[in-house]
């Protein structure tokens, strides 16, 4: 399969790494000025849970192809599309006049309906996921990592034929699919998920700050709290994760974090110390639901003067 990454995006760039080495072609498009910026390789230091525990470090210093336009007349089969939320718009509209017959993976978050965010490329051409990576990127070498499992989901009462397409295509390269029966809320979930995580930043600074901090973790459940209202005033059903974190006090939810899932040695940790994105998108997305549903969320609220645009 010959396949077009959408930016040179953590996201993108792990997944484009595993499918080369699975045989397919994969190229990058990246904004005018951005080829000569990022150079012809990307340092990976990366770890692959699909390998055995020995080998899942990876070092190497991978050659990339990176296109500064997509043709109209493209011949690729597959446009990968893992941008943040606040990109979707943009991408759409540049993309559109040019998507030829290519299927389109939409690989990231929305919170608002993601049917409507990705008009005019055609709904028939569309696959939705979400993937399983992370990591961040300093100067030209990328510390990532890729879980095993990824999500996937479709507004149809069955997947499409470039649905199924798609996680063959996956399943290939030695990923494992699990398929959300709710997309729209489960992504609705992990977007307040990280919108909780994003105020506790926008609080101490960085990611690593927040997950090196058990009081900042017991923040995230406290957020939640309010996104969880939020939540369910938008119509969205509560998934396994969120149910825990309603249910749990604050500190137990905060004690977990800290002891299990960003415990200082494990890969989660590892990756989300790297991650340097921008926040308060997220945030400000959920405030103005929270307002428009007069719900009161006051620790959203201390944090706004802190979001830059």
């Amino acid at each position: 399969m010959k396949i077009l990454f959408f930016g040179r995006g953590v996201i993108g760039t792990l997944y484009a790494w595993a499918f080369e080495k699975a045989g397919h072609t994969v190229e990058f498009y990246v904004r005018e000025g951005r080829k000569a910026q990022y150079g012809s390789h990307v340092n990976l230091e990366l770890w692959d849970v699909r390998r055995s525990r020995k080998d899942r470090l990876v070092k190497e210093n991978w050659p990339i192809v990176t296109h500064e336009e997509i043709k109209e007349n493209h011949d690729y089969d597959l446009i990968f599309m893992s941008v943040n939320p606040e990109q979707v718009s943009s991408v759409v509209e540049y993309l559109a006049p040019r998507v030829g017959n290519a299927t389109v993976l939409f690989f990231n978050n929305f919170w608002q309906d993601p049917q409507s965010a990705v008009q005019p490329i055609p709904l028939s051409q569309i696959v939705w996921g979400f993937p399983g990576a992370g990591g961040g990127f300093e100067g030209n070498t990328l510390y990532g990592g890729l879980y095993k499992t990824v999500q996937f989901g479709t507004f149809e009462s069955e997947p499409t034929q470039r649905d199924l397409e798609v996680r063959k295509l996956f399943v290939g390269t030695g990923f494992k699919i699990m398929v959300q029966k709710d997309l729209q809320s489960w992504l609705w979930n992990h977007f307040a998920l990280n919108a909780a995580m994003e105020v506790e930043v926008l609080k101490s600074g960085s990611f690593e700050n927040v997950i090196s901090s058990p009081e900042a973790l017991v923040g995230i459940g406290r957020n939640m709290k309010e996104l969880i209202q939020v939540l369910k005033a938008k119509g969205s059903k509560l998934d396994v994760m969120t149910k825990v974190m309603s249910n749990l006090p604050s500190r137990a939810i905060g004690f977990l974090m800290s002891n299990v899932i960003f415990s200082p040695k494990s890969m989660t940790y590892a990756l989300v110390a790297h991650n340097h994105t921008k926040v308060g998108y997220a945030v400000k997305e959920v405030i103005s639901e929270a307002r428009k549903y007069g719900i009161k969320a006051p620790r959203l609220y201390d944090v706004e003067s802190l979001i830059t645009e």
